[in-house]
């Protein structure tokens, strides 16, 4: 199969473009952000997202296909993922009946020409975003769950954006995608993976952008409540919890109080919809006793 020449994606036209077009998207960025991401399509490097969980990795990438009428194509990371499961696998069944159906009769070159061909591929998200020539924003989703040897599956599409099928040759982008890894920091990536991407740390907003994303995400909530709601998050995660919440969960207890009818929260509502943040018992316990909450 002949190689195919990627066409070029503008994706920002400069940083400033990356903040309002992914704001507009309802992705409040902050400056690093928006460079990294404007640096990602411009240089067309596969960026990798690293930071605790829930401070809006995976929602960039989404922001990101959202802002540029993108196609997002995702690759969820686990223990066990494999080449059938993120490149592609062949349709074994399907050849079998073909086999079958043919009587035998066939050579063997003859029958290998009909059975591996694209009737038969089945295609995963790392070949269809390659295959893809519409723009595609391919999310490679908590990389670090995955078992070392995956990674050596990355580096072909992260280097030349191409996939190597043996029986039908290399399958070359036409439009590159833009690529997102996503990381928790539960093992050190490979060296080879870092060194073809750029690389941005994302942390948890200060209070301030917090309250700004808090309320952009739900609309009719009280200043004085988002601000109390925030603060509390900010104290909750300087304890030392199993989870710290998360800025969805921040987003979840604002509407919760909207249900509630809630224009005031007090020690009391603070304990009485903690589950809503903390979702391990230890940890409620302890913001009870360091918060000195009512039980």
């Amino acid at each position: 199969m002949a190689t195919r020449l990627a066409t070029v994606t503008t994706w920002f036209d400069s940083a400033d473009d990356a903040t309002a077009r992914l704001r507009a998207a309802g992705y409040l960025t902050d400056d690093a952000t928006a460079l990294t991401a404007y640096l990602a399509g411009a240089l067309e490097k596969p960026l990798l997202v690293e930071g605790p969980a829930g401070v809006g990795k995976t929602e960039l990438a989404k922001a990101v296909a959202r802002a540029a009428g993108a196609e997002l194509v995702r690759l969820q990371c686990y223990e066990g993922l494999d080449e059938a499961r993120a490149l592609y696998e062949w349709n074994y069944k399907k050849q079998l009946l073909r086999i079958q159906a043919s009587g035998g009769g066939d050579s063997w070159s003859e029958t290998h020409d009909d059975i591996f061909t694209e009737e038969f591929l089945l295609t995963r998200p790392l070949l269809s975003a390659i295959r893809r020539d519409e723009p595609t924003v391919l999310l490679i989703d908590e990389v670090d769950k995955t078992d070392v040897e995956v990674e050596g599956l990355l580096l072909e599409v992260l280097s030349d954006f191409q996939v190597t099928i043996p029986e039908l040759g290399t399958i070359s982008a036409i439009c590159r995608p833009f690529v997102v890894l996503t990381s928790n920091a539960s093992r050190e990536l490979s060296e080879a993976v870092k060194r073809r991407c750029l690389f941005l740390h994302l942390d948890y907003p200060d209070a301030e952008r917090e309250k700004a994303i808090v309320t952009s995400q739900v609309p009719g909530l009280d200043d004085k409540v988002a601000a109390q709601l925030v603060d509390v998050v900010v104290r909750l995660r300087e304890l030392e919890l199993q989870k710290a919440p998360s800025i969805a969960e921040s987003v979840d207890w604002a509407r919760t109080l909207i249900a509630l009818q809630i224009g005031d929260l007090d020690e009391a509502t603070v304990a009485r919809t903690l589950g809503v943040v903390l979702k391990h018992a230890s940890d409620q316990q302890r913001a009870i006793k360091e918060l000195q909450l009512p039980r």
